[in-house]
């Protein structure tokens, strides 16, 4: 209770577990139509330095179910860190809110807005970790499989990016084995593999790194890539195009885990005819659209964990 979530590494292993628990709850709650109203009397602020869907609706879906007030707050509507300083900021909205989520560029202007806030402060993305997503990632690889321990994931593409670097820990945190298949230009930072190694369950090999697709993916469970330029390097996209071709996960890349059950994640939006064909998004074996509906009860599940609640809430 009123702890922040900047990094997925920020929570145990046995929190991360119980976070986990709490998702698949209120997620079966919502298709039962159970209503609790838990955020009852409660404001939550959304800070978007960078535009979202996935994002935007499940913060918003997720508290106003529960009968809180979320209030989207764009870089147009407030002077984060323009004319006033991310530190003035945060003591101000941390007066308003009871809670504070940060969609931007900078990993430290999520830390600055938890430490001078007083509110938790929840990380919706930065140019470095994606929390929420890869919590949605691990959720529906756990409804698909029953379990997560001894699984193997192949994410393919540019491994040195916020979800890459967000899935090192969220599979040595839960047992899976994860595979980055990429160029050897766009290898992860040393730093973040060496500090994941303090993280992983026991037993649980350490990350491995392919530069050859096709010997990546053989015995796969899943695949997973992303977006070859993200939000702010977009003057990139032909090098990244010209790089990441042989990193393209189609019909025949699939194929290569020799399973007929190997799924496949995009954390969305996806570019159809570069990281993924259409008849891979399309298939039978993607589960693109669960993760994005997961993004909505992960983040309830983070928020009825963290966010300090009224009495009359939590005996509901």
């Amino acid at each position: 209770m009123g702890r922040s979530l900047l990094k997925l590494h920020d929570f145990s292993h046995i929190e991360l577990r119980y976070i986990l628990d709490l998702s698949h709850q209120v997620k079966a709650q919502r298709r039962s139509r159970e209503v609790t109203g838990r955020f009852r009397g409660l404001s939550l602020g959304l800070l978007f330095e960078k535009p979202s869907t996935r994002t935007r609706s499940a913060f918003e879906t997720a508290f106003g179910e529960e009968g809180g007030h979320p209030c989207f707050l764009s870089n147009k509507d407030i002077q984060l860190g323009a004319k006033e300083t991310i530190e003035d900021t945060a003591r101000v909205l941390g007066r308003m809110f009871d809670g504070i989520m940060f969609r931007g560029y900078k990993q430290e202007s999520v830390e600055k807005l938890a430490k001078y806030s007083g509110v938790p402060v929840y990380n919706g993305l930065t140019d470095e970790y994606h929390p929420m997503q890869v919590l949605a990632d691990l959720m529906t690889l756990e409804e698909n499989w029953g379990h997560l321990e001894g699984k193997t994931l192949v994410y393919a593409g540019d491994a040195r990016n916020n979800m890459a670097n967000t899935l090192i820990f969220g599979c040595a945190m839960t047992g899976i084995q994860l595979v980055l298949a990429c160029p050897e230009k766009l290898t992860p930072d040393p730093r973040i593999v060496q500090e994941s190694l303090n993280y992983l369950l026991e037993d649980t090999p350490a990350v491995r790194i392919e530069h050859d697709l096709k010997k990546a993916i053989q015995g796969a469970d899943a695949v997973y890539t992303d977006v070859w330029a993200s939000m702010g390097e977009e003057e990139k996209l032909q090098e990244r195009i010209d790089l990441l071709r042989p990193f393209q996960i189609n019909s025949e890349s699939m194929s290569w885990s020799e399973r007929t059950n190997t799924l496949f994640l995009h954390c969305l939006p996806a570019v159809r005819g570069n990281e993924v064909t259409t008849e891979v998004i399309e298939g039978s074996n993607s589960r693109v659209w669960d993760q994005s509906e997961n993004r909505k009860h992960t983040t309830k599940a983070v928020l009825l964990a963290t966010l300090p609640l009224f009495e009359k809430s939590l005996d509901r």
